[in-house]
C-alpha cells in the first residue's frame, strides 16, 4: 500500500473543505442517543450502585484483614501446618460437607479454614505457623460489601442475573455512547468552562468516558460474563450435551471422583500439596476445596498460580490417597480456558498488587461518576426546556450521595456491634437518605450528605484504631484507617466551594 499517495489523497481531501472519512448520518446519531439515554435512565440505579460497589470490592482481601487485624500474619506455611489445621477443622466440625483451606498470599497473608457445622453453618477459622487454628474469623463488613456487588444480596443465582444483565446494560450503553458522539475522540480534551453548568458535566462526562473506556469496556464485558455464567452455562449444555448441565460443569471441575460416603480416615491435605508443588513448581498454590473429608469419596482440589500470568490459577484434583488425577486445563493450551481463568482477575484487579488495586478504584469511582452525571444532564436538559422534574432532582441526588453515608454506617455499627447485619444497616441508611429528597434542594442535599459520610468515614476510622489498636499485628489495619480519614478529608473538601454542584 502507497503510503505517502494516501497521505497526499487526505491533505488535498482536507484543502478542499470536505471531510476525510464518511460522515455518520444524523439519523444514526439520533437513534444512538436515544438508546443510550433509555439505557442509561432505566438501569441507572443498579448501574451506579454496581459500580459504586465494584470500585469497593476491589480492596476485599484488605478491608477482611482490616476487619480482623490481630493475625497472625503469615508469609508461608509448610505443608504439615496446613494438614493440622484441616484435621483440626474436621475434629471442630465432624459433619462438614467441605473445607475451603486459603493458604497465605501476598494480598491476603493469613491461613485459614472455613467449615461448615452440623447445622450448615459456616465458620472461618484462624491458624497460626504450626496450623494450630487460634481464632473464629469474622468479617461481617467485608462478606456485606463483597456480596453487594456480586450478588446484590439476592438469592445467589438471581443476584448473579441482575448483575450481569446490568453488566450488559452498562457495556451497551457504552457503545451506545461513543456511536452518538462522532467527535467523542477527537474532543478528548475540550471542555467548556464558564458556560452553562449543563454543558460542563457533559464535557465532564464525556471526557471520563474516553478516558476511561478500555477500562470500563473491560469490566463491563467481565462482569456481564461472570454474572450470567449460569445462562452461558446452560445454552451450552443445549448445544452439546442435550441440555444436561451437570456435564457442561464438568468441563470446568476436571477428573471427577466418585461418590462414596463410607467413613474412612480424614485424607493428608499436606502430601496432596506437596506432590502438586513438586508437579508444578512454578507455580504458587492460593487455596485448597477440599470435599467430603472422611469419607472414601474425598478429594482435594488445589488451585495453583503461575507468577506474571494473569489467571485465577490451575485446579488440580487430588484423591483420597493422594493420587494426582489431573488438571482442569485452565493454565493449558485451550485459549478458551485461558480466557475464562483471567475473567475474576481482570474484572476485580487483582493482579499486580497495590498499584493496579488503587487504579482499579479511580478508573472505578470514574465510572460512577459518568453514570451519576449522566442522570444529572438528562434531568438538567429537562429543566432547560421548560419540563423540570425537581422530585427526581432531589431522589437522585440523594441516592448517589447516600452510598457513603450508608458505607460508612454499616461499617461503624459493625465495628460496634458484630452480630447485627451489616445489610439491614445499609438498607435503611440508604433509605434514610433518600428521604431526604423530601427537603431541600439538590444542591443543598448533596452537601449536607457529603458532610455526614466525611464525618461517618473518619468515625470508622478513629474507632477502629481504638478498638483494635493495642492488638493490630497486620499493617494493613493501620494503612486501610489512614486512607479511610484521607478520604474522609477529600470528600468533605469537596463540600467547600462556594456554589456546589448538585451533580457531583
Amino acid at each position: 500500500m502507497d503510503v505517502s499517495a494516501d497521505k497526499r489523497h487526505a491533505a488535498k481531501t482536507k484543502a478542499a473543505g470536505k471531510p476525510i472519512w464518511p460522515k455518520i448520518p444524523a439519523e444514526f446519531v439520533r437513534a444512538m442517543l436515544a438508546g443510550h439515554s433509555a439505557l442509561g435512565l432505566a438501569f441507572a440505579a443498579l448501574i451506579y450502585l454496581v459500580c459504586f460497589s465494584g470500585s469497593i470490592a476491589v480492596f476485599t482481601q484488605e478491608f477482611e484483614r482490616w476487619e480482623q487485624p490481630a493475625g497472625p500474619v503469615l508469609r508461608a506455611v509448610s505443608p504439615h501446618a496446613v494438614n493440622a489445621a484441616v484435621q483440626d477443622a474436621v475434629a471442630r466440625n465432624p459433619k462438614a460437607h467441605d473445607l475451603l483451606v486459603r493458604l497465605p498470599e501476598p494480598a491476603n497473608p493469613r491461613l485459614s479454614v472455613q467449615a461448615d457445622d452440623a447445622s450448615g453453618r459456616e465458620h472461618t477459622y484462624v491458624a497460626d505457623q504450626t496450623g494450630r487454628l487460634v481464632r473464629e474469623a469474622r468479617t461481617p463488613w467485608a462478606e456485606f460489601q463483597a456480596k453487594l456487588h456480586t450478588v446484590l444480596h439476592l438469592p445467589s443465582t438471581w443476584g448473579r442475573f441482575v448483575v450481569g444483565l446490568t453488566g450488559v446494560a452498562l457495556l451497551s450503553s457504552l457503545i451506545s455512547g461513543v456511536l452518538s458522539h462522532p467527535r467523542v475522540f477527537k474532543d478528548a480534551f475540550a471542555f467548556r468552562w464558564g458556560g452553562s453548568k449543563r454543558l460542563q458535566e457533559a464535557d465532564l462526562h464525556n471526557r471520563i468516558s474516553v478516558w476511561g473506556l478500555p477500562f470500563h469496556l473491560a469490566v463491563s464485558l467481565t462482569g456481564a460474563f461472570l454474572g450470567l455464567t449460569t445462562i452461558i452455562v446452560g445454552v451450552l449444555a443445549l448445544a452439546t450435551f442435550k441440555g444436561d448441565t451437570t456435564k457442561a460443569y464438568a468441563l470446568f471441575t476436571g477428573p471427577t471422583v466418585k461418590d462414596d460416603p463410607r467413613p474412612a480416615k480424614v485424607m493428608d491435605v499436606g502430601a496432596a500439596l506437596t506432590a502438586v508443588t513438586a508437579r508444578h513448581p512454578d507455580a504458587r498454590p492460593t487455596y485448597l476445596y477440599v470435599q467430603h473429608p472422611g469419607e472414601r469419596g474425598q478429594h482435594v482440589n488445589v488451585n495453583v498460580v503461575t507468577e506474571n500470568r494473569l489467571s485465577r490459577g490451575e485446579t488440580v484434583v487430588v484423591d483420597g490417597d493422594g493420587k494426582i488425577l489431573g488438571e482442569v486445563g485452565y493454565e493449558g493450551n485451550a485459549l478458551g480456558f485461558r480466557v475464562l481463568s483471567a475473567m475474576t482477575p481482570l474484572h476485580f484487579g487483582w493482579f499486580g498488587g497495590w498499584p493496579v488495586k488503587v487504579a482499579y478504584l479511580l478508573l472505578g469511582l470514574g465510572l460512577t461518576a459518568v453514570t451519576s452525571s449522566g442522570v444529572a444532564i438528562w434531568l438538567a436538559r429537562r429543566r432547560d426546556k421548560g419540563r423540570p422534574t425537581p422530585r427526581w432532582e432531589r431522589i437522585w441526588i440523594a441516592f448517589v450521595w447516600s452510598q457513603p453515608v450508608a458505607y460508612a454506617f454499616s461499617a461503624l455499627v459493625a465495628l460496634l456491634s458484630p452480630q447485627a447485619a451489616p445489610v439491614a444497616v445499609w438498607g435503611l441508611a440508604t433509605l434514610a437518605c433518600c428521604a431526604a429528597a423530601l427537603v431541600g434542594s439538590p444542591a443543598g442535599i448533596s452537601v449536607a450528605l457529603r458532610r455526614i459520610g466525611a464525618s461517618l468515614i473518619a468515625l470508622v476510622a478513629l474507632v477502629h484504631g481504638a478498638f483494635h489498636g493495642q492488638g493490630m499485628a497486620d499493617p494493613v489495619g493501620w494503612g486501610m484507617d489512614a486512607a479511610l480519614l484521607a478520604t474522609a478529608l477529600l470528600l468533605a473538601a469537596t463540600t467547600l466551594a462556594r456554589r456546589p454542584s448538585a451533580a457531583r
